[in-house]
């Protein structure tokens, strides 16, 4: 599925895409949300979640790598560098 063709999508039809065919990157917190990270093909969703009734409360799609950084600042490099 194109990103153009999943922006179009209801509500019910994102959550089912995302969680049906989408691979689960990463997950942060932000503010007051939980953020899951997912990949779709060649762009990236996120799913915006209230920490306390788990609701969805937005989705942000974007297919450019810059917008990954919030998520690679979680990884711990030393790690694998040894």
């Amino acid at each position: 599925m194109r990103l153009s063709e999943f922006i179009l999508l209801n509500e019910s039809e994102k959550k089912s895409t995302v969680l049906h065919q989408g691979v689960a990157l990463a997950k942060r917190s932000s503010f007051d949300s939980l953020v899951f990270l997912f990949q779709l093909g060649n762009y990236y969703v996120e799913a915006y979640c209230n920490p306390e009734t788990k609701a969805i409360l937005e989705y942000r799609m974007f297919d450019n790598i810059d917008a990954l950084e919030p998520y690679l600042e979680g990884i711990p490099l030393d790690q694998l560098l040894k």
